[in-house]
This record gives C-alpha cells, sequence and structure tokens, in this order.
C-alpha cells in the first residue's frame, strides 16, 4: 500500500461527504482511507459510513471516545498500512491529482522526511492560493515560513514516510492547538522539505465557526507555543529557527497578551522574542497601552465582520 489517508473526524457531519469524495475520486488509486470518529454528537459517522461502504476503495471506520485530533490521527496511524501517511480533515478537500502530485513529488525528491504542496484557501466561496514564497524543490522550511508567516506545511496538504512519523511519535496528544506545526518543525529540522508549488488542496474557513479551534483562546499547556522549550538548544543554535519561532510568537501571542487571563503567561514567552530583528510596526504594536490594542483590535475585527459581510452578499 503506498499512502494512507487519515481523516480525524468530530462533528463534521455537513462537510465529510464532500471531503470523502474528493479523495475516493482521485486519480491515483494505490490508497486506502482510515477515518476515526472522535466521539462525534451529530451524524458523522454514519454520513461516512454511508459513503465509504459503497465505494470499492479499502477503508476502515472507527469509533472513540472524544480524545482530541492528535489522539485521532494517531489512532488512525496505528490502524493503517500505507508506506506514506497523508491527512485530511472532515471538513477540506482534495484536488483529483493530489496524491498522484505527491507521488510524483517523492519520487522525484526521494530524501526528504516530509512532502507538501501548496493549497488554496477558501473564504466565502472565494479560493486564493496561500503560499507565495515557496518554489517546488526542496526548501528551507523555516525560512520559507517565517518569510510571511505563510504555512509550507498544512496538515491536509502534507505526506509522510511512515518510518519517519514513527520516529517522531506521532502527534502530541496534549496539544490541542498547533499540533500539526510541532511535528513538521521536528522533521523539518532533522531531514529535508519537499515542496510542490501547485495547489492540491482546500483548507475550508466557511465551515461551522464553533468547531474551529484556531478562533478560540486555548490553555498555555495545549499550546503549542507554551510547549516548545524541549527546542530550546535549536532556537539558541538556529537563527532561521529562532526568527521563525518568534515571528509566530509576535503574531499570535497577541490575543493573549491582551486578555487578562493569560497576560503574565504571553508575557513571559514574548520575553524570549529577540526584539532587535522584529519590524518597527511590531515593536511599536507591542509598546502600546493594553487599552489602545484593545481598542484597535475591536475595530479591525468589526471591520474584518463588516467585509466578510459586504464578500457573502455580494
Amino acid at each position: 500500500m503506498r499512502f494512507s489517508v487519515i481523516i480525524p473526524l468530530y462533528n463534521k457531519a455537513p462537510y465529510i461527504e464532500k471531503a470523502l469524495q474528493s479523495v475516493l475520486e482521485q486519480t491515483f488509486d494505490d490508497f486506502e482511507v482510515i477515518v476515526v470518529d472522535d466521539g462525534s454528537t451529530d451524524n458523522s459517522y454514519s454520513t461516512a459510513r454511508s459513503v465509504l461502504e459503497v465505494s470499492e476503495r479499502p477503508f476502515k471506520l472507527i469509533h472513540q471516545e472524544n480524545a482530541g485530533v492528535s489522539t485521532a490521527r494517531n489512532n488512525g496511524v496505528a490502524a493503517s498500512h500505507g508506506e506514506f501517511i497523508c491527512f485530511l480533515d472532515g471538513d477540506d478537500w482534495w484536488a483529483p491529482t493530489f496524491l498522484e502530485k505527491i507521488d510524483e513529488l517523492i519520487r522525484e525528491y526521494p530524501e526528504a522526511g516530509i512532502y507538501g504542496t501548496n493549497y488554496y484557501y477558501v473564504k466565502n466561496g472565494r479560493q486564493r492560493v496561500c503560499v507565495t514564497t515557496a518554489e517546488t524543490g526542496y526548501i528551507n522550511y523555516c525560512k520559507a515560513y517565517s518569510e510571511k508567516l505563510q504555512m509550507p506545511l498544512w496538515t491536509g496538504a502534507v505526506a509522510i514516510p511512515r518510518i519517519i512519523f514513527d520516529k517522531m511519535e506521532g502527534f502530541r496528544s496534549n496539544l490541542s492547538l498547533g499540533e500539526d506545526f510541532d511535528l513538521w518543525i521536528k522533521i523539518a529540522l532533522q531531514y529535508r522539505v519537499a515542496f510542490l508549488n501547485n495547489p492540491q488542496s482546500y483548507y475550508n474557513q466557511d465551515a461551522d465557526v464553533r468547531w474551529r479551534l484556531v478562533s478560540k483562546l486555548h490553555d498555555p499547556s495545549s499550546h503549542m507555543l507554551w510547549n516548545l522549550d524541549y527546542l530550546a538548544d535549536e532556537e539558541a543554535r538556529n537563527p532561521d529557527f529562532k526568527h521563525l519561532v518568534d515571528n509566530i510568537r509576535v503574531y499570535s501571542l497577541l490575543p493573549y497578551y491582551l486578555s487578562k487571563k493569560y497576560r503574565e503567561t504571553a508575557k513571559k514567552e514574548l520575553n524570549k522574542v529577540d526584539w532587535t530583528l522584529q519590524d518597527t510596526k511590531t515593536r511599536r504594536q507591542y509598546s502600546q497601552p493594553i487599552a489602545l490594542l484593545k481598542a484597535k483590535m475591536a475595530f479591525r475585527k468589526c471591520g474584518s465582520a463588516v467585509k466578510q459581510w459586504i464578500l457573502r452578499h455580494i
């Protein structure tokens, strides 16, 4: 078996049929499908079963008590047999040639520890190419990511050799935000990264916001930024990684910095930033009074909401 496609599933009933059909309609046919239902409370499980049972594709449909996406993915990999592991969330989808293009990338760049394609970011029914900073071939993952904070590796557009996934011990189950980056960076710091600058996957931002974890504040114990101390030595000696993680900190921690509950712990992480390498705009932002920053963020959110309403009704 060339590929195992792992799909964690939690309350994605309106979307899972489209996701599964995009996998079943692949032009490359040497793959299996593993769906792990993570304790859904809607009809996600039955919808997935009805789609898979009428296909001729090898599949497994696993049900587990709700344990989080990392555990679901890890359990899916454990139940699979493919040489390479791919992931797709239940509300995203692939182009028909995704696996075909990934297979070509693997054959052309066999030394990589992880493979990724470009992808589309879908919002209000419109799509845009997500990565504009990387070209096809082996890439410096940290440099490509830090330039504009565009993720060269996204969960729905990667393939990992099983031997590498097992060596890294999969996703850390204690993380509910950034568990994918945590695994990608561990791989990228030890192996080469191969990227195809050809969008082959669709990152759906029009799904029900109730299940969109990135829009919520997470307890630091489950947020990857507060759990990178094991890479402190790498941060000290690797300027590309240092620049990337600092850029992610100043971008991602602002809502926590503005939250009374998480402000002090956010400050501790921000104290790790080399501010001399940050641009003037970013330095000024964090030097402003909290009340002013909160007002500016509220204004931006309001403006964004108005913009999204206009786009939905054009």
